[in-house]
């Protein structure tokens, strides 16, 4: 690629036309890859994969990195790597397309307006990505963007960044698996027993917020909102009409057997422990 010889401009979210949703296993493969790339490497660069859904929403649902090589005033992307990889990904899901690209950083630098035409080839409107893998905020900041090029006349100035909203809906599964990602330090991984204690404090606190917020509404202290009302509405509806003691039964026959998996992996796994120090014994012996 050419010499990066153009201004960047880095905006905020303000009033954006769409929006993008990003799956997990993006935000994974991107880390994934940041931790696997060579030694001299700064960033990881890469292509996303996805779809348009109808109400215009950019749905990012895959990822590879794309071999590059970067300089103070330039930067080359491995154009032929790039369209392998894409022909192999289409043969295994022929509907997803390009979508946009992405790399490992806070914000746009000088040379995304360049990678950025490259893709601006490939795709109308890309969307750009951008995870924070080394946690310049204190967390790893993910964040979506897409360019408008600014023009004098026939002249292009500089290339605008505008951020746009991006969703990071995940199941709960997920979340503990994202929240370990985003920590500066973790000491451990956290285990099925400990995850579940994580997910069911801060179903807890989501229940404290919308009790406040009803008894805020009911008193006047907050104007009410019939979209917050309706997902109340829609959240209380959705739970079975149980008597307490069946779901106590319930509940509790679950946690039964969700430890009794643990028990029999924990035995598994100290089987296999056992008979590999057995089989390293008889080898020396």
């Amino acid at each position: 690629m050419a010499a990066i010889d153009r201004t960047v401009l880095q905006f905020s979210s303000s009033s954006p036309t769409f929006s993008a949703k990003v799956h997990p296993l993006v935000i994974f493969n991107i880390c994934d890859c940041y931790v696997r790339r060579p030694d001299q490497a700064e960033r990881v660069i890469g292509t996303l994969l996805g779809s348009l859904l109808p109400d215009g929403t950019i749905d990012i649902r895959n990822s590879y990195a794309v071999p590059h090589n970067e300089s103070v005033d330039q930067v080359a992307l491995d154009i032929e790597y790039h369209h392998n990889m894409l022909l192999s990904h289409q043969k295994v899901n022929p509907k997803e397309i390009i979508v946009g690209w992405y790399s490992t950083g806070l914000g746009v630098t000088g040379g995304s307006a360049l990678i950025h035409e490259f893709y601006s080839r490939e795709v109308s409107n890309p969307i750009h990505l951008t995870v924070d893998t080394g946690f310049t905020l204190g967390e790893g900041t993910i964040k979506a963007y897409v360019s408008n090029n600014l023009s004098l006349g026939d002249r292009q100035i500089a290339a605008q960044f505008q951020e746009v909203p991006l969703d990071l809906r995940m199941i709960e599964a997920e979340r503990i698996g994202f929240d370990t990602l985003k920590a500066t330090t973790v000491d451990k991984i956290p285990s099925d027993l400990e995850g579940m204690e994580a997910s069911m404090e801060h179903l807890l606190a989501l229940i404290d917020d919308m009790y406040k917020y009803v008894d805020d509404v009911v008193e006047g202290r907050v104007a009410p909102d019939n979209k917050i009302g309706r997902f109340i509405s829609d959240a209380v509806g959705s739970l079975p009409k149980l008597p307490p003691s069946a779901f106590d039964k319930l509940v509790n026959e679950s946690l039964q057997d969700h430890l009794l998996l643990l028990y029999l992996s924990s035995i598994t796994r100290t089987q296999l422990s056992l008979a590999e120090k057995l089989n390293t014994a008889a080898q020396i012996l």
